[in-house]
């Protein structure tokens, strides 16, 4: 591609300079795979599923991020929970505390108790919600502050419930537009919060679209280095993406988010999760990040 192509030399410079960090995730394999119920503008149980393609393109993921040096721990899928594949609503984890989700939707209430289940056994201090929120499909870490999605699943109540428990600054921002239902579907973090010498600068992309006009405003103003991101990019779920510092996973099919990356010195890497968006999910809503 002619986006590889340009300026080598400081391409391959600015590579070098990202800093990679080693993350540790949680995945379930999606054995139980179809759409049966419509919960987002993506689900349509009359169009077909493979399940079997589900699981490979799954599995292509599952064993990226393991030759990129990470660790992947497994949840068991469940039979009737086809939506379990999507760990990243199953929880919010920080500092080896497990702050539980609260679904929604009553189609996915029974994984809650799942993922409570998993984090207990896995030495995970867990906290029970009281308010709705579907863990890190709307709160990303970006440095020492905790982006709070809502407007479709988790509730603005959430957002002081997790300020409680964490201890952290909460910035609430609304999304409004259905096809963009959780903040991991707007919004990429992109550099580590940590890496040598102290805390680094961070830095997301975001789709500016998916947000109401004093999201925007607030998006603007704490990061206005942040990459934006173009609609066409947004729907193919490019920003649905796991970075860690220096490898970004992202569709194949956002070219140009991928071009941007690689202007900013990112590696993009690409994984394609097509049979997984007929359910509404691309790779960071099959990753939830485990932090000791």
């Amino acid at each position: 591609m002619s986006a590889q192509n340009t300026a080598p030399t400081a391409q391959a410079s600015a590579i070098t300079d990202r800093v990679q960090q080693h993350r540790t995730y949680l995945m379930c394999r999606p054995e139980h795979f179809t759409v049966s119920y419509t919960i987002n503008p993506w689900m349509e149980p009359a169009n077909p599923t493979d399940t079997a393609k589900a699981v490979a393109q799954w599995q292509t993921l599952y064993d990226t991020y393991v030759a990129l040096g990470h660790d992947v721990h497994l949840i068991d899928p469940i039979a009737g929970l086809p939506d379990m594949v999507y760990t990243a609503n199953g929880g919010f984890v920080i500092d080896g505390v497990a702050y539980g989700a609260k679904f929604r939707f009553a189609e996915r209430g029974p994984e809650a108790p799942a993922f409570m289940d998993w984090f207990r056994a896995n030495g995970f201090d867990v906290v029970d919600p009281v308010e709705v929120n579907e863990g890190e499909g709307d709160f990303l870490l970006v440095g020492d502050t905790i982006l709070a999605g809502t407007g479709f699943r988790s509730t603005g109540d959430s957002h002081r419930e997790l300020a409680d428990v964490f201890g952290k600054e909460v910035v609430s921002l609304s999304l409004v537009d259905p096809r963009f239902y959780h903040l991991d579907t707007a919004i990429s973090v992109l550099d580590p919060v940590e890496g040598p010498g102290g805390v680094q600068n961070a830095n997301i992309a975001y789709l500016p679209g998916a947000f109401d006009e004093p999201s925007r405003r607030i998006l603007e103003e704490r990061y206005p280095d942040a990459i934006l991101v173009a609609d066409e990019d947004g729907a193919v779920f490019g920003l649905n993406s796991a970075s860690d510092g220096r490898n970004v996973l992202i569709s194949p099919r956002a070219t140009g988010f991928e071009a941007q990356l690689r202007e900013r010195g990112y590696n993009p890497v690409l994984v394609d999760l097509s049979e997984l968006l007929l359910g509404g999910g691309g790779i960071k809503c099959c990753t939830l990040e485990l932090r000791r």
